[in-house]
């Protein structure tokens, strides 16, 4: 699996090349600015793109706006994002259209090796790998008559696991219940988000995308 590795700080980002190497992953390339970034997501074409939101020149959001520029070029291209923050802005941005694998993790959790490296394959595939702070965060925000203003206290909980990337049974062993009522209230979801019948794993990814988009 090949990584595009967007940086800046030189001893965080060589101890990131060694540890997705040491799981197996290829590291295409691995820059410390945005302009790289742009150049290198076009050229090389990963399976993921782990970037650092902020990065060189401007400090502020050149990670994110070139990993989104990047992902206009090849649409669906899968994006895992550090943050030294929560930064809802940057999460709903890139949530924003809604195609391919994303993710939105904050620094602290690279200190956990197996967590970080579950994540970039989570995304990788198409998946979500949502920090827990960041969506409490995104849950904080001022309540809008949505779809999901019909979720059930206990289906919102569901969905904030589900935009963790836990599957059914990591669900069912944090809330102490059964795989089967799990299954009953991601159904029960589905239907209240008007998500049709169709792979799961795909609806499980529209259904966090509303979630953390609030729509």
């Amino acid at each position: 699996m090949r990584v595009v590795l967007a940086e800046d700080l030189f001893l965080l980002r060589d101890g990131l090349i060694r540890l997705l190497e040491a799981y197996g992953f290829t590291i295409a390339a691995a820059v410390d600015n945005g302009p790289d970034l742009v150049t290198a997501l076009r050229e090389e074409k990963p399976d993921v793109a782990v970037v650092d939101v902020r990065l060189p020149p401007t400090l502020t959001d050149e990670g994110l706006q070139a990993a989104l520029e990047a992902r206009r070029h090849t649409p669906g291209l899968p994006i895992l994002v550090l943050s030294q923050h929560v930064e809802q802005l940057y999460a709903r941005e890139l949530l924003a259209d809604g195609n391919g694998g994303i993710g939105y993790l904050l620094k602290d959790r690279v200190l956990d090796a197996d967590q970080f490296v579950d994540a970039v394959r989570r995304v990788a595939e198409g998946g979500t790998a949502m920090d827990p702070q960041v969506i409490a965060a995104l849950l904080a925000r001022p309540a809008r008559q949505t779809p999901l203003g019909e979720l059930t206290p206990r289906e919102h909980e569901v969905l904030g696991l589900m935009a963790e990337g836990r599957s059914n049974a990591a669900i069912a062993a944090k809330l102490v219940v059964t795989e089967r009522a799990v299954a009953k209230h991601t159904a029960n979801i589905f239907a209240k988000l008007n998500l049709p019948p169709s792979d799961d794993d795909n609806r499980r990814v529209l259904a966090v995308l509303a979630y953390l988009d609030g729509s």
